[in-house]
Parts: structure tokens; C-alpha cells; sequence
């Protein structure tokens, strides 16, 4: 190393030793950037991380003048930062001096007599307690050797392990291992001289690390296997087919070695159902449905939610599909409805062959595509009921909830006036970042926390749920309110209305006709499929007899005289459970959504909206952002060359062969993660110009593209642009 004159190659100690036969130098990343006469003067990508070669050589000259307090050696480039201490040493000397070397802001360097000590009281400092990362003891003495947690009273660690610990996790996952602290931990093991990288921890790093996640287990584990195929045999779509527990997910059965019919979907295993029967209360435990899909209006299902773990994929790979049939009741006099026509004795649940998937599919995702294009138009007509007037909302985003409704109900908030947003909590305020940007990131977070929130009950597809406190402090009103004001104002739509809820709204309660698939609480869909599947008079008339406290409950008490009126009976408690249970919430809910004149263009337009409603946004795709951007380039500019590198980039980005994503480019440009119903404001634009680096401008949603020779220049400068803003803006 030119400057500590060393050989040694210990990342862990001096950092990655790097070698520049071009320039004849080598040099330890951690002696350039302690030493004290050198600063990062050019790019990134210039010199050695910024650091230019000619001032490397100029530091070197420096540091040959200037002799090391330790090894007595010329080249001593880093000096002691306390006033009028004039000590100087190499890196590797202070290393061994217990000298500490602070890497966040001016990267001091204190020696060993003005170094900075962790203090806390004389009472701590007595016996040993357990380093909770190697757990070997360790001694509760304020040494170098040793550091102690800011933030629980009894985390020691050795400094060796925590170093280790920091290399291994990063900037992001670096954290308390006791209390999980990460922003008051980070602070106080920087001061102490803890260097923690700006990467992605080494664990998300690795190739194919989580692909054990994506298996679904698929093993029969009822005693006697009735398939002669074996426990490992899965036939989709008939008796062989696997089903997994619908609570834990680690037990499965073949549908003929438990009984069950094709349509069925709920299924516990032993384990599970022990722990349900030890309950005993309906109201207690509220299990979700293993169906993972949507039901749609009498077509396919869409799934559209990624597995949080799942490799980046083009968003044309294979899903698969439900078949639902409608749930509405139609009569005679209700014709918005009339094409809705089977009843509920001819629903059935089928999946696709692959090939009916694919298309399918496409027909779905046109008719969608048209629906999404329709709704934005009509949320257009809304937003011109907004005015110029401003309503500023202070948030806290780590409290959304109780921040957005303490913003919705102060005295000057009004629905048609322009909403600002501003985040009480950040520290700083990025560059990049707009009143549009803080808006989308705004109602983001509130819809999240409403589809998480004790108001709805349900997995995918959900239902408003019976909240008590909820009814009395009004809060079903305002979540419509809520999701009301997002639509119009541009944030996105909620996406998880179960149809049932979505008809509930539009064509009112009386007219919904609620399925077993509607139920959250499994203890009550239990009871129901007991009733429903009952096959003969004594079997039913018993499993009533069992269930009696909760149908009187109900109020869906009737006599039992043939095994016919299990339907009725079925029928009933759906309706009561569904709906009549939630009337108070629904309609409460129904008058938050009539804010800005929403509900009544859901009633005029209910494909429009269900579109939105009941479905998450459209996974992006180089086709969708292509069309989404306007490109616009000055007359010296080859606008077509530019066009195809942006569109070759796109295909890229979506084959996975980016480091980046769409929804990262996205963000990039307008602050958000997806398009929203209404489009954005102004249109998104795009650039080609005489500049080195893309530029983002959220508040034109224009994309300023950089004119390069070729493409992989205009790759590598898109991606070290977003990838290193994205990055500064999440810390």
C-alpha cells in the first residue's frame, strides 16, 4: 500500500487492497479514506472511488514528509483531530494503537489518548455477560476491545464481532441484535469507530439464496394415503390433488384421502384443528380462507401480488386462475344486474388447462386495461371539483393512521381543496423530492395500513368487519372518506374489495348474495361446511343441535324436518354473518365514499370500478412504461437512436438483466411505485440532452436521458443514476 507501506491483505481490518497496474498503485480502501490531506474530488466512477489518482500521488508525497508516532516510519498520512494534539500514524499502526477512526461525515481520527469512551455507571462495569453474536463471554469493561449497546442496558459485545457483524449485514440490516435498534445502534458504533458498508446485506446477495421459499410443500400426511402414486403424487383439478393447511401451511392431503369435493378450499390439519377445538369461541379465532385469488365478476381471478421473495420476473409469466361464478341476486326489477343470472346451487370452482389460462388471461388483462382507461377519465371529470386552495396535512409516517385522520378531520380540511403533505418525521428532505411525490408515498402507506387495519377481515379479497369501537369513533366513515380522497387526488386505489363488499356498495346489501368463500373466521366457516355438506336428516339435525347457541345467536333458529333445509339454513347464516353483522359499518362506510361524488359514479360505472377495487394495480411491464412516456429530444439530437437504446434498456430491465426495476424507474421519475387510477399530472415526458446523468423531475414527470454513444454507456449511467439515488433517498 502507498501509504501505509504494508502488504497485508485484510479486508477486515484495512479494507479491500486494491491494485492499478495502469498507475503502478496499490492502495488499502481504508488508509485512503482515513488520511487527512486527500477529499473525493471526482465521480464515482473516476480514480479510486472518487478519489483522483493525481491527489492519491500529491497525499503520498504528503504523508513521506510526516513520521509515524507508533513505528517511528515516514508516510504517517493520518493525524489526530483534537486540537493541538499533533500526532500522526499509519492506519494499520492506529489499528494496533486502539486508535479510533470514525467513517461517517469528515472521517475523523482520534489517537489513542483523545479517542472517544463509551461511558456509563461504575455499577455496570463488574462481571461478564454473554456477546450476543459469537456468544462466548465478555468482559463488562469500558476497553477498547469491548462496546456496549446504546440502547439495552445489558448488550455487550467485542468490537471484533460487531466489525464482522457490520461487513456481513450493511448499512440496512445492521442493527441491535437484542432490541432490533437500528438508527441510535448505527450512531453510536460509527462515533466508536464500527466502519458499516453502504451495501445490501451479504445474505440478499447471494444467487438463489431464497429459493427454498419458493416451494409449496405438496406431501399427503393423513394416515392412511389412499393414492397408489404415492404421498408425493399431485394431480391439479382432481381427487389427487394436494391441499395444504389453511393455518400453518406445513400439512397437506390429496383431496380423495380426506373426502373432500374439488371445491372445497378450507382444510386443517390435525394439529391446527386441536388447538381451534380447545377455543371454543367463534369469535375468538378468525382464520383466513386458503384461496389465495380474487373472485371476479363471472370470468378469471388475477393474482398479482409477487411473493415477497420471489426472483424478478417479466409480468408475463404464467399465473393461475379461479373461475368464480357472480354472487348477486337479480331480480326482476334490478337490471344493472340481469346478466349475472346463475344461482348459487350452480357455482362451481374449476382451474384452468394452461392453455384456457393464457387466453383467458389476455382477454382479462384487455378488458381491465379498457376498464382502467375508462375510470381514469371519470376520476379526471371528478378532480375538476378541485381548487387551488391548499390544505396542508402533517405526517407521521411511522403513525399513518392516527396522523392522516387527526389531518382528515381538523376544522380546515376540505375535500376539493389541493393536499399537501408534508412528513413531520424526516430528518431531511430529499432533493428529488415533490409535493406530487410526498402524496403518492402518502396515501400509499394509508391504503397499506387500511387493507392491514382491524376494519376489514378477509385474505386477499376482504370484507368489512364488526369493530365496535370502531363504529362509535366513526372510523368506517372516515376510511371511506379516506379511499374517496385518494382516488380523485391521484394516490392509489385500495385493490382488495372482495366482490361481495364491492356489490354490497354499489347495488346495496338486500340485493348480495354472500358465499361460504366470504367467511374469515374459520371457526363459523367450519360450522357452515358442517351444515352444508351434512348428508343425511340425523347428521344434520345433530351438527345443529352442536352449533345451537351460536344459530340462535344468528337468529337463523328454523326447524329441521328434511335434509333440504340445510340450504335455507346455510343461506341464512351467511347473509346474517356477511352483511346483516356489518350494516351498521357498511353504511357508514357507504357515506365516506359518497365524498367528492365517488360512490355515485361506482354505481353508474360498477365495471369501471371494480376494476380498481377488487384488483391490484397491473404488474408494469417495458410495454406499459414504453406507452405511458412522451419522448420528446432537440433538433441536434438523433431522437430515434435514443428511442432504441431507452426501449432496449426497458426489455432489459423487465427480463431481469438490470440491477434496477420498472417500479424503480417509476419512482425515479414521478415518486411513485405504480400508476395511479387517474393517471398522473402532468403527463410523463421524455428527454434526450447533451448531459452526463439522467435526471428525474418528479414535478414535471419528465425523464431528462443522457445522448450516448452507445448502449452500454446509456446502461451503466441509468443504472448507477437511479440505483444510487433510490438508495439515498430510503436512508
Amino acid at each position: 500500500c502507498v501509504l501505509c507501506g504494508r502488504t497485508d491483505d485484510c479486508p477486515e481490518k484495512y479494507g479491500e487492497k486494491r491494485t492499478y497496474m495502469e498507475y503502478n498503485l496499490t492502495v488499502h480502501y481504508y488508509c485512503l479514506l482515513m488520511s487527512s490531506g486527500i477529499w473525493q474530488r471526482g465521480e464515482e466512477d473516476e480514480g479510486v472511488d472518487g478519489f483522483l489518482i493525481t491527489d492519491i500521488r500529491k497525499e503520498v508525497n504528503r504523508a513521506a514528509k510526516l513520521k509515524c508516532n507508533i513505528c517511528k516510519k515516514k508516510g504517517a498520512s493520518i493525524g489526530c483531530v483534537a486540537p493541538k494534539c499533533k500526532r500522526s500514524y499509519h492506519f494499520p499502526c492506529g489499528i494496533q494503537k486502539e486508535c479510533i477512526f470514525q467513517f461517517m461525515e469528515d472521517f475523523r481520527s482520534y489517537c489513542w489518548e483523545h479517542k472517544p469512551v463509551q461511558k456509563f455507571p461504575d455499577k455496570e462495569c463488574r462481571g461478564t455477560s454473554q456477546c450476543t453474536i459469537c456468544l462466548d463471554l465478555v468482559e463488562q469493561l469500558p476497553v477498547y476491545t469491548v462496546l456496549k449497546s446504546p440502547c439495552c442496558k445489558n448488550a455487550w459485545f467485542h468490537r471484533e464481532c460487531l466489525q464482522y457483524q457490520a461487513l456481513s449485514a450493511g448499512i440496512f440490516f445492521f442493527r441491535c441484535t437484542v432490541c432490533n435498534n437500528k438508527d441510535k445502534f448505527q450512531k453510536e458504533m460509527l462515533r466508536m469507530g464500527i466502519y458499516i458498508p453502504e451495501k445490501d446485506a451479504s445474505w440478499e446477495l447471494e444467487e438463489n439464496a431464497y429459493q427454498d421459499l419458493l416451494q409449496c410443500y405438496q406431501h399427503c400426511d393423513i394416515k392412511r394415503c389412499l393414492c397408489k402414486k404415492g404421498r408425493d403424487y399431485n394431480e391439479p383439478d382432481s381427487k389427487w390433488e394436494i391441499k395444504r393447511c389453511q393455518c400453518c401451511g406445513s400439512r397437506g392431503t390429496h383431496l380423495a384421502c380426506s373426502s373432500m369435493k374439488s371445491g372445497e378450499q378450507n382444510w386443517e390439519c390435525m394439529e391446527c384443528r386441536s388447538i381451534f377445538a380447545k377455543s371454543g369461541n367463534y369469535s375468538k379465532q378468525k382464520k383466513r380462507s386458503l384461496a389465495t385469488s380474487e373472485k371476479t365478476d363471472g370470468t378469471t381471478c388475477l393474482l398479482e401480488e409477487p411473493c415477497p421473495k420471489s426472483p424478478r420476473q417479466s409480468p408475463g409469466s404464467q399465473r393461475n386462475f379461479l373461475l368464480q361464478s357472480p354472487k348477486i341476486m337479480c331480480q326482476n326489477n334490478l337490471s344493472p344486474c340481469s346478466h349475472l343470472e346463475p344461482p348459487a346451487s350452480n357455482r362451481m370452482t374449476m382451474t384452468l388447462s394452461p392453455l384456457m389460462s393464457n387466453e383467458s388471461w389476455s382477454m382479462r388483462k384487455k378488458h381491465l386495461r379498457k376498464h382502467r382507461t375508462e375510470v381514469s377519465s371519470i376520476l379526471k371529470e371528478l378532480k375538476l371539483q378541485v381548487n387551488t386552495k391548499t390544505t396542508r396535512l402533517n405526517i407521521n409516517a411511522e403513525d399513518i393512521w392516527n396522523s392522516a385522520l387527526k389531518g382528515f378531520r381538523q376544522r380546515n380540511f376540505c375535500p376539493t381543496n389541493t393536499i399537501e403533505i408534508k412528513f413531520t418525521n424526516c430528518k431531511t428532505r430529499s432533493k428529488t423530492d415533490t409535493s406530487a411525490a410526498s402524496k403518492h408515498r402518502f396515501f400509499r402507506l394509508l391504503m397499506l395500513h387500511l387493507q392491514n387495519s382491524s376494519l376489514f377481515e378477509g385474505s386477499s379479497a376482504k370484507n368489512l368487519s364488526l369493530d365496535f369501537q370502531a363504529v362509535k369513533d366513526n372510523l368506517y366513515f372516515e376510511a371511506g372518506k379516506m379511499i374517496a380522497v385518494s382516488l380523485v387526488h391521484g394516490g392509489p386505489s385500495p385493490g382488495f374489495f372482495s366482490k361481495t363488499l364491492f356489490n354490497c356498495l354499489v347495488y346495496g346489501p338486500e340485493n348480495v348474495k354472500p358465499a361460504l368463500e366470504d367467511v374469515a373466521d374459520a371457526d363459523v366457516a367450519k360450522t357452515i361446511k358442517m351444515i352444508k355438506y351434512a348428508n343425511s336428516l340425523s347428521s344434520l339435525q345433530s351438527t345443529v343441535h352442536n352449533c345451537y347457541e351460536f344459530i340462535a345467536a344468528a337468529g337463523c333458529l328454523r326447524p329441521i324436518t328434511a335434509l333440504c333445509d340445510k340450504n335455507m339454513l346455510v343461506n341464512d347464516i351467511l347473509i346474517h354473518h356477511v352483511i346483516k353483522r356489518i350494516i351498521s359499518p357498511l353504511e357508514s362506510f357507504r357515506q365516506g365514499l359518497k365524498t367528492l361524488g365517488v360512490l355515485e359514479k361506482m354505481q353508474m360505472h360498477p365495471d369501471e370500478f371494480s376494476s380498481i377495487l377488487c384488483y391490484k394495480p397491473e404488474r408494469l411491464s417495458a410495454e406499459t412504461i414504453c406507452d405511458l412516456f412522451t419522448i420528446h429530444s432537440s433538433s441536434d439530437v438523433n431522437k430515434v437512436e435514443g428511442a432504441d437504446f431507452w426501449m432496449s434498456y426497458l426489455q432489459d430491465v423487465e427480463s431481469g438483466e438490470s440491477v434496477v426495476t420498472l417500479e424503480d424507474i417509476l419512482l425515479f421519475v414521478t415518486g411513485s411505485f405504480s400508476i395511479p387510477p387517474i393517471g398522473f399530472d402532468p403527463e410523463p415526458t421524455i428527454k434526450f440532452l447533451h448531459i452526463r446523468y439522467p435526471i428525474g423531475n418528479r414535478l414535471l414527470n419528465c425523464l431528462e436521458l443522457p445522448v450516448t454513444e452507445t448502449y452500454e454507456q446509456f446502461k451503466n449511467k441509468m443504472e448507477f443514476t437511479i440505483r444510487n439515488t433510490l438508495r439515498v433517498e430510503k436512508e
